[in-house]
């Protein structure tokens, strides 16, 4: 696949309650990895993730980070193709770099870069 899913995130606005459901639903390992962000362990199979508790208004939502090799471009595309930008490209210090768009069909998908 050239561009896999590399990274799932689950946000609501409990986080901790959020964390403890799905721990104790699936099994899942799940570490603090900053505030009010979790990370799951994705182990031999399968993709890890991340937990999120929402601040303000930001509603619940569950998402994928697709991989690509440049950002820009892929939201260029994402525009011409009929989506939407809704996070510029941001820095993940460390880690990586991210953006996040709206498809045709409104459904937010995020961007990752390494």
């Amino acid at each position: 696949m050239a561009h896999p899913v590399v990274h799932f995130e689950i946000a609501g606005a409990d986080g901790e309650r959020l964390v403890a459901f799905y721990r104790d639903l699936f099994g899942w390992e799940i570490q603090g990895a900053g505030p009010d962000y979790w990370l799951v362990t994705a182990g031999d199979e399968g993709i890890g993730g991340g937990m999120m508790q929402t601040r303000d208004e930001m509603p619940s939502y569950v998402t994928v980070y697709v991989s690509t090799d440049d950002l820009e471009a892929s939201l260029g595309r994402v525009g011409e193709l009929g989506g939407e930008t809704v996070l510029s490209p941001m820095e993940i210090p460390g880690v990586g770099f991210f953006a996040m768009f709206r498809d045709p069909g409104g459904n937010i998908i995020g961007l990752f870069r390494e």
